[in-house]
């Protein structure tokens, strides 16, 4: 029997997929953070070793298990949250000669932040294929199998806003566009670190007197256990402070609205325009002003303010658009990119 399958590759958790190849999947699992920008070669070794055993081991058990742990992909009929809920979703651990089992696998496509530039993918290429791995080997962006997945391989566009933001579509003829994703430094705006940037900015502006008093201070001092903005400024400008630790104040924004704070209020109208714009882009771009648009990330799932604002955003710029769940999650997405590839053949060897 042989297989397929779709990584998703994340900075807390990645999730795997194993399907054969008609897309029936036969087992999931979860395994640790795969970072490839910035982690030395070591680092990113033994991460992929553990995700190749972990793959044969999945195999193996497959292959002596027919008929067990099996979901049937296409029809919309499994939900995109099935491989986030934790649902058949086991340990699987590679033990001796496990690797041989990865020559059932005849593709593989892994999604992650950052794996596509060709120094990474050269390196990452390397390291696989010296585990013994032969089969097709696809590297794409994270947010091409969040398109794939969300869509079922149809054109559309997806906008994601997590910690960062970024959008991305495809048309019927399979032009593609990006819009945003360029880092928290140059770019994302209305992504949950923009919005976490945005309630610090209020906590020092309120102090000065640049704007009125507002609950975010209150909020905002809670969370990091300070009290003056100096406090503030230090925790802000710690060399160890990472864009994470700033995304994570985000979902106060949800609080201060739902109490209906001005300042609040104002960040998330601001959110929703920020966010619009790539909309926009790609849109217009490849004339997907009546497409399917799939929203995706924490600050679009857990704000509804913000989330109700670009809504009225993008009735009013493209009534034509709509609005969908995903049909699919980013690794199902990696599934089909990689039955894709097997059907043209040229993957990266």
């Amino acid at each position: 029997m042989n297989y397929v399958a779709g990584i998703d590759g994340g900075g807390t958790r990645t999730s795997v997929v194993l399907a054969r190849t008609d897309g029936e999947i036969v087992h999931s699992f979860s395994a640790g953070p795969l970072n490839y920008n910035g982690q030395d070669e070591a680092v990113v070794a033994r991460s992929l070793q553990a995700l190749a055993d972990g793959l044969a081991a999945a195999i193996a058990a497959a292959s002596g298990s027919a008929g067990t742990d099996r979901r049937i992909a296409g029809g919309g009929e499994r939900p995109a949250s099935y491989l986030t809920s934790g649902t058949d979703r086991g340990s699987v651990d590679g033990g001796e000669g496990a690797a041989s089992h990865l020559t059932s696998c005849l593709a593989i496509c892994i999604g992650a932040a950052g794996i596509s530039h060709p120094l990474v993918a050269g390196r990452l290429t390397s390291i696989l294929r010296g585990y013994g791995y032969e089969g097709e080997l696809l590297l794409v962006g994270d947010h091409e199998t969040a398109l794939c997945g969300a869509h079922g391989g149809r054109s559309g566009i997806v906008l994601i806003a997590g910690t960062g933001a970024i959008c991305y579509g495809r048309s019927p003829a399979g032009d593609t566009h990006r819009a945003g994703g360029y880092g928290h430094l140059i770019d994302d705006g209305g992504s949950g670190y923009a919005i976490g940037r945005d309630l610090l900015a209020a906590v020092v502006q309120a102090a000065d007197g640049r704007i009125g008093p507002t609950l975010i201070t209150e909020l905002v001092y809670g969370r990091l256990a300070v009290s003056t903005v100096s406090e503030l400024i230090g925790y802000v400008y710690d060399p160890a402070r990472s864009k994470r630790d700033i995304a994570a104040l985000a979902p106060l924004l949800s609080v201060a609205c739902e109490a209906g704070d001005e300042q609040a209020l104002r960040i998330a109208e601001r959110s929703a325009d920020e966010l619009l714009q790539p909309i926009a882009a790609v849109a217009e771009r490849l004339a997907l002003q009546e497409g399917a648009l799939a929203l995706l990330g924490s600050v679009l799932t857990s704000n509804r303010h913000v989330r109700d604002a670009l809504h009225g955003r993008i009735a009013g710029r493209y009534p034509g658009m709509t609005i969908v769940e995903p049909q699919y999650d980013a690794s199902y997405g990696a599934v089909l990119l990689a039955m894709e590839q097997l059907r043209r053949g040229g993957a990266t060897r």
